[in-house]
């Protein structure tokens, strides 16, 4: 059987994100937000992997404000299940679950960096 990331036919979207640190970096997604497995890691860029379709990379720069305007969304059902998890974990810069104007119930989170993790779901009933 093979892993969804090795099936040929499979499309992925990877967020690439800039980080002032990649050590910073690693510790904050490692530690507060359990992306376990590191992928890759050199000077300059860093690929780490929670589950097959949350992977981000992320890449080296001394430049803050392209963090504090960079964002990504992660959509999905397990999206309850990790506010519950990342709430446990202290995680300084954590928004609460909320329904959005625009019908999505999300949540937030800034990295050390400033870039802004968007997660969302479908409200539930």
């Amino acid at each position: 059987m093979t892993a969804a990331w090795d099936d040929p036919d499979r499309i992925e979207v990877l967020p690439v994100l800039p980080s002032l640190d990649l050590g910073e970096t690693l510790a904050f997604y490692t530690e507060k937000l359990g992306f376990a497995e590191i992928v890759h890691r050199d000077e300059a860029y860093l690929i780490l992997r929670r589950t097959a379709g949350m992977e981000p990379h992320f890449w080296l720069t001394d430049d803050r404000r392209l963090c504090e305007a960079t964002s990504v969304y992660l959509r999905g059902g397990g999206i309850g299940a990790l506010h519950a998890e990342f709430s446990t974990r202290g995680i300084a810069r954590l928004s609460p679950m909320t329904v959005r104007p625009w019908n999505m119930e999300e949540f937030y989170v800034h990295d050390p960096h400033g870039n802004l993790l968007r997660f969302g779901r479908i409200p539930q009933g």
